[in-house]
């Protein structure tokens, strides 16, 4: 399936110069919606996932039916002040200034085969920290897997020694 047809192209958003990848109108076609994270669950077979992480928040959207179909665990890894339990957390540096990422303490069992599931791969920072906070708890990141890559950012570099999936590249 041409997932690129269900992707639509938005110029100058958020701001000037930016070409904007929406995603929703391929979240709004059930059967798409359906065969992409369908892939992302012959991918999580693949590299024996046993837990689905996803960051905040379209990590949840994809994230959630992968781990659904497989009958597996979800945890969500949010921003500051979202989670009501003890956390850990990993800062990391942005263009523009830092993020913080927050996961349950109790979320992640050392050894756990664990597949962190987005929407975007970009720069890569943000599954950087994703990965960093899994390994924290003991965690084993076997793998990646998101719906667009955009090659030209390179965030595969980030990534190098992990199973990367992407279901679509743009360059």
């Amino acid at each position: 399936m041409d997932f690129k047809k269900y992707i639509a192209d938005i110029p100058n958003f958020p701001i000037e110069g930016i070409l904007f990848r929406d995603i929703t109108p391929l979240m709004a076609n059930g059967k798409v919606f359906r065969a992409a994270t369908d892939q992302m669950v012959e991918f999580a077979k693949e590299v024996k996932a046993d837990l689905i992480v996803g960051p905040e928040s379209r990590g949840f959207i994809f994230g959630c039916p992968v781990s659904s179909a497989l009958e597996i665990g979800f945890v969500p890894v949010r921003k500051p002040g979202k989670l009501p339990r003890e956390t850990v957390s990993y800062s990391y540096a942005l263009e523009y200034g830092k993020n913080e990422l927050h996961v349950h303490k109790d979320a992640i069992t050392p050894g756990q085969r664990v597949l962190i599931v987005d929407d975007l791969l970009a720069t890569g920072g943000t599954v950087e920290a994703t990965i960093k906070l899994v390994e924290q708890l003991g965690g084993n990141v076997v793998g990646c897997a998101f719906l667009i890559e955009l090659n030209a950012l390179k965030g595969r570099e980030v990534l190098k020694g992990y199973k990367v999936f992407s279901l679509i590249n743009y360059d």
